[in-house]
């Protein structure tokens, strides 16, 4: 006996849960180490690696790009050889060995981690996304699917919240390398639970058959994976080639953007050799692929950006009635006037370079300046001399590798001493310093990274009701449209941060962190009604054959959104104007926008036509 309307208008497919803890876990894990990365990389103070802005900016830009282009890979191996549960299975087991890597000290254990984190995230994240989608492609369920996707969503965001407490906690009571090891624990919670309850989800592990106009996988390997590499090559000898430094701003983002190419191609070839049955869904979903970049550009600055601005423009001070409530629940960060090692950063100056070696007070820097010779002050804050501004002692190179190896020189003879501060002071006037006897109480960073989980938590259930409302009322909003109110209001977010800049004197001062919470606020909102959507519009347009591989593309959308977001988080830290980046951000979001609303009927007919729903 069939099941009744009402039956399949209150009831999700029981594999919705084991996915939903599944997912929470793996994002504890994933969102925990993102949380810290950028924090990491720039503490030079208690066991980071000291790298500079510019090159964390760079690192994060690259690593969550890739972390959303492997997606395309595991896509395709998990729906023409391997299934999506052994897929899943696979990259839950490599993330883990990744964050237990990077808990280990060191630049050279951070590289094989980032390589296996970016390896397993592959494997794992377009797969148990589809497997949800699969759930849900039988005719009682295919009402709820926008609904089961939210939920989704929620666990995902638990765990994204939870674990930046644990992370604060851990980094500051025992130091960096627990903090990692926890995520890569979390992760194996996530792998343990989906391999107790796989079986019930064979169901949904169905691989379907190729069709004649589908790519035969030797020929994936032969004409996409080996060019993507052959063209990552030359996009990192490029600029030399061309006789320049680079072309799109550094050698990491040529080698990423040219690689591209053969995935990108694969995807239009995709498309123009469909049959007119799959052309329009397809052609559909590529169009929202293009216009989504700009919300992951800005959505993901959320750990370089944001965070820069938490740590170093945000007022953070804990009342003293509160610290030993702090200390007990991870939020407590404790700094102190001690210095570390010396940033060293090497930019371009007009047509040469310069090294700088960042993170001193005016005093210092001339005393540098002086034992190095030919080198010049640079301050790198708004701030007067005598408040505690930060400088640079800049010494001119001809190239960008000669920099890099008269810093390394510099350094390995001790010329430059430990001057570098906690970035926090950086925007704090010298006289309210506090000391190594009685150190500030601050919230930890980080924490500033669980908002918008929290956000995700408490406004789904007003999104899902506001959408139930509407259809209740026949004015539900289709899919698409869904999509582009999504990216509109991402873009109003990026004016409260124009505001925050305004307030803070071209930041050059502390202000409220209400700012943040506002700016997490609105972005959240946007993202409750794009993300979610755009992952249930992918599994309702895709043919079925395809079902991984396009949730891959929309994954490949992120990527390169991603990357943009360390680009732009590099070209804020380098510019005078520090609400530049924001204005970027608020008029991308915005043409985007436009664009999306402009197709958004002919989106929704497409999608009605397949599924008999918008």
């Amino acid at each position: 006996m069939s099941s009744t309307p009402a039956t399949t208008a209150s009831k999700h497919p029981k594999g919705l849960y084991l996915l939903f803890f599944t997912e929470m876990w793996e994002r504890f894990g994933f969102y925990l180490m993102l949380g810290i990365l950028y924090l990491y990389m720039t503490d030079g103070l208690k066991g980071g690696l000291g790298f500079g802005d510019g090159q964390a900016n760079d690192i994060y830009g690259t690593y969550i790009a890739l972390v959303y282009l492997t997606p395309f890979i595991g896509g395709l191996l998990a729906d023409r050889i391997f299934g999506y549960r052994k897929t899943i299975i696979a990259g839950g087991l490599l993330m883990a060995a990744g964050y237990l890597t990077l808990s280990m000290p060191g630049p050279t254990a951070f590289a094989i981690a980032l390589f296996l984190i970016i390896i397993g995230n592959g494997l794992f994240k377009p797969n148990i996304s589809t497997l949800l989608g699969n759930l849900y492609n039988k005719p009682e369920y295919v009402k709820l699917k926008d609904k089961g996707y939210n939920i989704f969503y929620m666990g995902i965001n638990i765990g994204a919240f939870v674990c930046n407490f644990v992370a604060a906690w851990l980094r500051n009571e025992y130091g960096w390398g627990y903090a990692f090891a926890a995520a890569g624990v979390g992760m194996l919670i996530g792998v343990g639970l989906f391999i107790s309850g796989s079986k019930g989800l064979a169901h949904a592990d169905q691989m379907k058959a190729s069709q004649k106009e589908d790519m035969p996988m030797s020929r994936i390997v032969a004409t996409i994976f080996l060019p993507a590499i052959v063209f990552a090559i030359i996009g990192f000898f490029a600029g030399k080639i061309l006789g320049i430094e680079n072309i799109f701003g550094s050698t990491s983002n040529d080698t990423f953007l040219f690689a591209c190419i053969p995935v990108i191609w694969f995807y239009l070839s995709t498309y123009l050799k469909s049959s007119s049955e799959d052309k329009k869904p397809l052609g559909s979903l590529m169009y929202i692929y293009v216009v989504v970049i700009v919300f992951w550009a800005i959505f993901h600055q959320n750990g370089n950006v944001l965070t820069n601005w938490a740590e170093r423009n945000t007022w953070r001070p804990i009342p003293e009635n509160m610290v030993g409530f702090a200390r007990a629940t991870g939020m407590l960060q404790e700094v102190d006037d001690i210095p570390g090692e010396v940033a060293t950063k090497v930019s371009k100056q007009g047509e040469s370079y310069s090294v700088r070696f960042e993170g001193m007070h005016k005093s210092e820097a001339d005393a540098i300046a002086s034992s190095l010779g030919g080198a010049s002050v640079i301050k790198t804050d708004s701030l007067a001399a005598d408040t505690g501004a930060v400088f640079a002692a800049a010494l001119p190179v001809t190239t960008r590798a000669e920099g890099k190896v008269l810093a390394e020189k510099v350094l390995a003879e001790g010329l430059v001493k430990k001057l570098s501060y906690n970035k926090y002071l950086e925007t704090l006037p010298r006289a309210e310093w506090p000391t190594e006897q009685q150190p500030a109480k601050l919230i930890s960073t980080e924490l500033f990274q669980s908002l918008n989980p929290f956000f995700v938590v408490l406004l789904t259930p007003l999104v899902i009701g506001i959408f139930t409302f509407l259809a209740s009322r026949g004015k539900e909003p289709s899919t698409p449209a869904k999509i582009a109110f999504g990216l509109l209001i991402t873009g109003l977010s990026t004016l409260v941060m124009i505001a925050a800049v305004s307030a803070s004197d071209n930041a050059a001062m502390k202000v409220s962190a209400m700012w943040l919470v506002g700016t997490y606020a609105v972005i959240t909102f946007g993202e409750l009604c794009l993300s979610p959507m755009g992952l249930s519009l992918v599994s309702k347009l895709s043919p079925a054959r395809l079902t991984a591989v396009m949730m891959g593309g929309w994954f490949l959308s992120t990527s390169i959104g991603n990357k943009l977001a360390g680009v732009l988080g590099h070209m804020g830290s380098d510019s005078e104007n520090k609400s530049l980046v924001f204005y970027i951000n608020f008029t991308g979001a915005a043409i985007c926008a436009i664009l999306l609303f402009i197709a958004v009927k002919r989106i929704a007919a497409v999608l009605k036509e397949k599924t008999g729903h918008y």
